[in-house]
């Protein structure tokens, strides 16, 4: 393994590190704006970030 693919490998694991905390961040923020008057508001505003992120880890892998 020569020194290009070695940097080459450590920089796709550090941006995706930090991708994948970007993306988080981005839908936390995205779900906590506004808030939910009541508990099933946000019950569902849950349960659409736990898809957006199921959504976002299958786009990387496609």
């Amino acid at each position: 393994m020569n020194a290009n693919q070695m940097i080459n490998m450590a920089v796709r694991m550090i941006m995706r590190k930090l991708m994948n905390k970007g993306i988080n961040a981005g839908i936390d923020k995205f779900s906590q704006r506004g808030g939910a008057p009541n508990p099933q508001g946000a019950r569902q505003a849950k349960d659409m970030v736990k898809r957006a992120r199921q959504a976002a880890r299958f786009m990387r892998r496609f």
